[in-house]
């Protein structure tokens, strides 16, 4: 190829390079306005992301260093069939949660099937008839209302003699320390903190904030069990609620700790026998967590555990990014888009079903898995109301990956999460962004 030539072959593929993006938008159903409003957005958060890389380089270490220190080995990917005794594999994988989370000891199990099954068993394992249940946080998210027996439902936490008690947050979102006091008795075992806000419009809590409370209660009630739902908040900060006085820490591996790998699966870290109280009720007593075999899914727990730090950071800037986004729109958002963040969830309040609903179907159009399907609102176990969600995920139900849903009642509130990657994040959201313009539900404003 002569010089001339070449130089002008060259310039073709870079101009093509760098129009590549734009026009891959184009032809993925992101207009021009859109794709440039949301540029225009990013630009101012730069060091925001920054930030959030620093973070993520810190978990990777802290996840890595735990790996290493228990001498993780190819022979702890190899798995265990029928009782599971003796499984180097999930006993050492045990073992690095503990480390990550700085705690006594750690249920990380296939046979947890999900978060509410995971809280479920932390609770009804270190409760006993004529205990009381305290939630300090409000009302916790909608399926542990059958579980505690809030709505009544077979097999609760109330059918078994076990009371409930709840302390409002103040409107803020501060916590209400005197009705706090008040409510602490006798009776009360454990505590419940729910980290990130639910189907609510609440902020999320903060590590820091979670250890205030934790410090005022144990300065009532030294005995009493701290319990925190860690779901969504896993590797968004450096340290986790056990490192600030929680007893445990609750969580569904297919959300950030399962790094998007984990097919299923839950865990539970914290003090010794709080922990060893769940394993003999996820088993049997005598049991307790001698077994329990790992079958084939080792590797993925491992490797989604240690990819999870990078995973969360790239959900985690498409949180902020959407903040941002229809914050600039005018819609309520929470966290709103300067606020420090504690979990990947993003809540955006549309006040009509018809924004909520464009949203969604604009998140399942950006999904690797059923893209062609549109999501409609239906009566889902565990709710009060319809609920409308979109997930066209690898692992069924997961929330690490792109993901949004909300009930459909007012302030018709969408809740957004997930997202492999963060170019995933980023298209997924101007996917919602556009359907919501094409519905008429968002007015696009430079």
């Amino acid at each position: 190829m002569e010089k001339k030539e070449e130089t002008a072959y060259r310039k073709k593929q870079t101009a093509e390079t760098e129009a590549s993006i734009t026009d891959f938008y184009r032809t993925m159903g992101i207009s021009e306005p859109v794709c440039a409003f949301g540029e225009s957005v990013l630009a101012s958060l730069e060091e925001r992301f920054k930030g959030i890389d620093e973070t993520a380089e810190y978990n990777q270490m802290k996840v890595l260093k735990a790996m290493q220190d228990n001498r993780v080995s190819e022979a702890c990917l190899l798995g265990t069939t029928g009782y599971g005794y003796n499984d180097l594999g999930r006993d050492t994988l045990e073992a690095v949660y503990a480390s990550v989370f700085h705690t006594e000891d750690a249920l990380v199990r296939p046979q947890i099937t999900c978060g509410t099954h995971a809280l479920a068993l932390a609770l009804m394992s270190n409760l006993r008839p004529g205990d009381e249940l305290l939630s300090p946080v409000g009302k916790p998210y909608d399926t542990l209302e059958e579980v505690i027996g809030i709505r009544e439902s077979r097999g609760s936490l109330k059918e078994y003699g076990v009371s409930y008690r709840q302390v409002d947050l103040l409107p803020d979102g501060g916590f209400d320390y005197e009705g706090i006091r008040a409510a602490l008795n006798e009776k009360t075992k454990l505590v419940t903190i729910q980290r990130s806000k639910g189907y609510q419009t609440r902020p999320t809590l903060s590590v820091a904030s979670i250890g205030e409370l934790i410090a005022f209660i144990r300065g009532i009630r030294p005995d009493v069990i701290c319990m925190v739902d860690n779901c969504y908040g896993e590797f968004v900060e450096r340290i986790e609620p056990t490192d600030v006085g929680a007893d445990m820490c609750v969580g569904s591996l297919i959300k950030n700790p399962g790094g998007g790998l984990a097919p299923i699966g839950g865990y539970i870290a914290g003090k010794k026998e709080c922990v060893e109280n769940a394993a003999r009720r996820l088993t049997s007593p005598g049991l307790g967590k001698e077994v329990g075999a790992s079958l084939g899914i080792l590797p993925q727990f491992y490797q989604g555990f240690f990819l999870a730090p990078i995973v969360t950071a790239g959900a985690l800037k498409g949180a902020i990014f959407a903040a941002n986004l229809f914050e600039r729109l005018g819609f309520p958002v929470v966290p709103n888009g300067t606020e420090s963040r504690h979990d990947i969830i993003q809540a955006v309040t549309f006040r009509d079903p018809k924004g909520l609903i464009a949203f969604c179907e604009g998140i399942q159009a950006a999904a690797p898995v059923d893209s062609f399907v549109v999501p409609e609102p239906w009566d889902m176990p565990g709710y009060d109301s319809q609920v409308i969600m979109a997930a066209g995920a690898f692992v069924s139900g997961s929330s690490i990956e792109l993901s949004a849903d909300g009930p459909l009642k007012p302030p018709y509130a969408v809740y957004f999460q997930g997202g492999l990657t963060w170019p995933h994040a980023k298209f997924g959201i101007l996917k919602a962004l556009q359907r919501c313009v094409d519905a008429g539900a968002v007015r696009l404003q430079r």
